[in-house]
């Protein structure tokens, strides 16, 4: 699938098979969220790789909308690491950059995916920390949920020309 079609056709999937995700198409989507750029290079991101169903499940306990976890084969908490911050507070930019390349590549070779915000609601941060066992100075931003669809969606049409506006406003 070429990158347009992808980004066009990307929908929140959130019922999964119970099929597990093969630990290099894992790998593979990782690869392609530390391609995502970042302010000054800088890369600040780390990632937790999550297939306990303990975890999962925990997760789907705290979170209002993560339910979809019980069923899902896996996860992956995107973090950064405020530490390497050279550029104060783009961590989110540069993690949201990275979860979107995630979900991006994961519709592109056939799973499904949901992004489920856990920064900034404080609560969701400390119960993910502390599930995590996350440093001080590691920062939770979302966690993407994912698996083989157990759904299909068509395509959203978003495109609005109200919302676009040249030169000035």
């Amino acid at each position: 699938m070429d990158a347009v079609t992808a980004i066009l056709t990307r929908r929140s999937i959130r019922k999964y098979r119970s099929e597990a995700v093969p630990e290099s198409i894992i790998k593979e989507l990782i690869q392609c969220a530390m391609s995502a750029p970042s302010a000054g290079n800088q890369q600040p991101w780390h990632f937790i790789v999550i297939t306990d169903r303990e975890a999962l499940n925990s997760v789907a306990d705290f979170h209002p909308h993560a339910q979809m976890l019980k069923d899902a084969p896996a996860a992956i908490l995107v973090c950064a690491d405020t530490s390497l911050e050279r550029y104060k507070d783009y961590w989110v930019q540069d993690c949201s950059a990275a979860t979107q390349n995630m979900l991006i590549a994961a519709h592109a070779i056939g799973l499904g995916a949901v992004w489920l915000g856990i920064y900034p609601r404080q609560e969701r941060v400390n119960d993910i920390r502390s599930l995590m066992n996350l440093p001080d100075s590691v920062m939770p931003l979302s966690l993407i949920s994912f698996g083989y669809p157990a759904e299909s969606k068509e395509p959203a049409e978003r495109f609005s020309l109200s919302r676009i506006h040249y030169d000035r406003w």
